[in-house]
């Protein structure tokens, strides 16, 4: 099963990281190129233990839906989210914070697995990875950008 490990220093307080890395609107935002929706589930304000929302997007010019679910939540350190129902075998994201001097270190730890047997693995070879690597670095950056700069407001614990 393939392993997306990627750390990003953000100059803003871990909570504000923690509460951008799980809001549905700053998600949305970030994935503008894949016209992705939030559908059903937590659709709107900042995801939850327990709570799970149902994306709508568009990748490889085909529309895919993709449930997702916090199954882990330690705030304002770690929580994770896993695909409960789409277009994976497996998808497991682990998201992680901590404090380093003034900056936040985010970690994604983001494993899965396609579906199809030898030809999953062989997309997950020839492309597949790179292509989730791609859309998790540029996620990074719009968190990045908005922790720093932004306006969306956040509250912890919401």
């Amino acid at each position: 099963m393939p392993a997306i490990i990627l750390k990003t220093l953000i100059n803003a307080p871990i909570e504000r990281c923690f509460d951008l890395s799980r809001s549905i609107e700053l998600h949305i935002q970030s994935m503008q190129h894949s016209e992705e929706q939030a559908i059903t589930g937590k659709v709107n304000g900042l995801i939850n233990l327990g709570e799970s929302v149902t994306w709508r997007a568009k990748h490889f010019g085909i529309y895919f839906e993709m449930t997702n679910k916090i199954t882990a939540f330690k705030y304002p350190n770690s929580f994770i989210d896993e695909m409960v129902r789409g277009p994976f075998k497996k998808l497991h994201h682990q998201h992680a914070f901590k404090t380093i001097s003034n900056q936040t270190e985010m970690i994604d730890i983001f494993k899965f697995k396609a579906p199809l047997g030898i030809l999953g693995w062989l997309a997950e070879k020839l492309f597949l990875t790179r292509y989730m690597k791609q859309l998790l670095l540029e996620r990074n950056e719009v968190i990045k950008r908005e922790a720093v700069g932004g306006s969306i407001k956040t509250k912890p614990k919401e």
